[in-house]
């Protein structure tokens, strides 16, 4: 399969950037659009050119490192998908692909395709955690969590962190990635002891960092590689709410 490429360059933070042209030839279509990406570049070291910059990691849509807008969709076009998963076979031979980075306010280009996702790890470090002592692991069912209630934790923690919600956000929120770690650990007994400081810590980081408030669309949803629902939005107001009025 052959295709024609429109791709972001931009050297560092500061350069405006621009959009360039190039072309995959020989393209299989059980290729990945970061395979792709890795013929194309290959082409260019050996015409001694800058490759393109990108992020990836596991490539198996795990990590969330690899977010990309492809045809001005966060990690392509489809629902519930990762841009190292998104298979070439999915478009037409001879197809424009036009691919950019993700484009939030917190999430400055640092080259070509890849974004400084650190406001994330802030946002984590404020308050995404559970204090506990160490020493030898406690006995793994000496603390019982009904089933209704693991699951929903679990659905929470399949967040990735990749900030496809931040990226296809009109008002590029960040709400359903804190909602999903605030979520996760205020579900579990582990994490009650400090859900009001975590709500109250991680809510003013994330505004601190810059993200927009959640503007009730679902595209966050829609694009979230996992699929993790915005239910869990409302807890972290709840959560919030209650913290801020020192509930229990």
């Amino acid at each position: 399969m052959d295709f024609k490429l429109k791709v972001w360059r931009q050297k560092n933070r500061d350069d405006k950037g621009h959009f360039e042209d190039y072309t995959a030839k020989g393209i299989s279509e059980a290729a990945s659009v970061l395979e792709m990406l890795d013929v194309v570049n290959r082409e260019l070291v050996a015409a001694g050119k800058d490759p393109i910059a990108f992020d990836h990691d596991c490539r198996e849509g795990i990590c969330g490192s690899c977010g990309l807008v492809i045809n001005g969709g966060v990690h392509g076009p489809f629902e519930h998908n990762t841009t190292c998963e998104l298979r070439m076979r999915r478009f037409s031979d001879g197809d424009t692909i036009v691919l950019e980075p993700f484009r939030a306010r917190p999430f400055p280009i640092i080259k070509d395709l890849v974004v400084d996702r650190s406001a994330f790890d802030r946002i984590m470090q404020a308050g995404g955690y559970v204090t506990v002592k160490t020493g030898q692991a406690p006995e793994a069912n000496g603390i019982a969590v009904p089933k209704k209630i693991a699951d929903e934790a679990m659905d929470a923690a399949q967040c990735v962190g990749c900030g496809a919600c931040a990226a296809t956000c009109p008002n590029g929120s960040a709400m359903l990635f804190v909602a999903a770690k605030v979520s996760q650990l205020a579900l579990l007994p582990q994490g009650k002891a400090e859900r009001k400081e975590r709500a109250l810590a991680m809510v003013a980081q994330m505004d601190k960092e810059g993200f927009g408030s959640c503007s009730n669309t679902y595209a966050c949803e829609a694009k979230c590689p996992k699929g993790v629902s915005v239910t869990h939005i409302a807890r972290l107001n709840r959560e919030y709410l209650r913290a801020g009025f020192g509930s229990k």
